[in-house]
This record gives structure tokens, sequence and C-alpha cells, in this order.
């Protein structure tokens, strides 16, 4: 069974991470297909609004480290097509014209919390986690995070997260305005699509544009953001300090910084 479910159905398009077994964390080929869904979705005049969803228990862990360090390790450009695949969803999801709406229950780990930063509306479960750990990882923020989270928590409740890299949780989240309302986990998805329906009975133009219009002012600013991220994300993810937290994660012990 695929690591990304496409469903199709009355104006909705519903795409649900379906790899449980790692977590839902996102290998290179699961951000092509995540990719693709978005691309589909905003070229068909019948979608009108698309899901992002998990499971009950995890929506992300976020990036596949596993796969990144075998494919970084064999030296065939795997790491940078890697990147490459995750810059090209994020760019997707920045730019995507239609309603993007997301449920999220249990943890949301790095891409796994930025991508929702995308989205319009988001229902959390309450035992929804959501963190940052850039910095712990010896990298950077990434998915224009460094500034839609300023905008969004202020600039100290920002730093926060990505420079401690700590979880926070869907009551925080909800003060924030990350989310739109939290709920039982076993209700999210059901919530989700409640909201997709009425939106996708709403005429598709007027959506469209109120979206555009929203957005108008920041597009480009985004954009460029996600780009200027993955510029020193690629850089930091070649350093020292990155090295060494990968491996120490690999090795299941305590990373060591004193000398990076």
């Amino acid at each position: 069974m695929s690591d990304i479910l496409i469903h199709a159905e009355a104006g909705i398009t519903t795409v649900t991470f379906n790899r449980l077994d790692k977590k839902n964390s996102i290998t290179r080929a699961m951000y092509r297909a995540l990719t693709d869904a978005l691309e589909a979705a905003a070229a068909d005049a019948s979608v009108r609004v698309v899901v992002l969803q998990g499971d009950a228990t995890i929506f992300s862990a976020g990036n596949d480290i596993a796969e990144f360090l075998a494919t970084s390790q064999q030296g065939d450009g795997g790491a940078e097509q890697g990147a490459n695949a995750a810059m090209r969803f994020l760019h997707s999801i920045a730019a995507f014209p239609k309603p993007l709406v997301a449920a999220v229950c249990g943890p949301a780990v790095g891409i796994g919390t930025t991508m929702l930063l995308h989205c319009d509306l988001v229902y959390a479960g309450d035992n929804a986690a959501f963190s940052l750990p850039f910095a712990n990882l010896g990298l950077c923020a990434e998915g224009g995070s460094s500034l839609l989270l300023a905008q969004m928590f202020g600039h100290h409740r920002a730093a926060e997260a990505l420079l401690l890299g700590e979880p926070f949780f869907a009551e925080a989240a909800l003060e924030v305005g990350l989310v739109n309302r939290v709920v039982p986990p076993t209700e999210a998805n059901a919530v989700a699509q409640a909201q997709a329906r009425k939106l996708a009975a709403k005429p598709l133009a007027s959506l469209v544009e109120t979206k555009r219009l929203m957005k108008q002012g920041q597009a480009d600013a985004v954009a460029r953001q996600i780009d200027l991220e993955g510029e020193a994300f690629g850089r930091l993810l070649r350093g020292p300090a990155a090295k060494e937290a990968f491996s120490a994660f690999m090795e299941k012990r305590k990373p060591d910084f004193s000398q990076v």
C-alpha cells in the first residue's frame, strides 16, 4: 500500500500520510507524491478543497533521517535529490491556490509543523505535539517558517520554538493561531472533512480569489524566504554540527556540539 493515499470525492481531495510503521516520516518518494497531488488538485477544476491528514496517533515525524543518511553515503547526489524534492513540495504547498485544510494529531515534527503554516484551516487533536528541532540537528528553519512563524507567534515565541526546538502542544498552538480548533484525536479528521465539505459547496472562483487576496502581500516574500532558508539549510547540512547530530541520532546517543 502506498505511503501517501489520495482520495477524491465531491470536490475534496484527501491526502493521507500512511506510513505508520515509520511514524509517517517523509521520504523523497513521498515528497514527490505530495507535490504531484497538490499540482493535480490545483489543475483540476472539479477539486475545490484539499485536506491533509495523518493518523489519530501521529501526523508526521518529519523527514526520514535514515533515508537521508543512506542516500548521502551513496555519493550519488541522493541527499541533494531529496532536498530538491522537499523544496519542490514546499513551493507547491505555499503557492497552492485553493483552500487547504489539515487535521493534525500526535507529533508533527519539523516539516510536519512548517507545512501547516501554508494551510488555511488546521484542526488539531488534543494530543497534538508540534516541534521544530532544526537547531538541535545543526540545521536552520525551513518552509518559510523563519518569516511566517514570527508573524504568527511574535518574535519571542517564534524564537523559543525555533532556537530551543522544544515541543509545544495543542492549546498553545490554538492560542497563537496555528490551529483553528482543538478536538479529541478521533474526531480531528472528521472535523476537517466537515469543514472541507462546507468549503466545497461554495463557488470555487470566490474561494480562490479570496485566498489570493489574503496572500497577495506576502506570496513573493514567502517564496524568497523558502529559497533563502533552503540555501542555508543545505550549507548547514554539509557542516560538522549536522553530521554529529545525525550520527548521534542513529547511534542513539546525545550529540556533542562542543567542538562545532
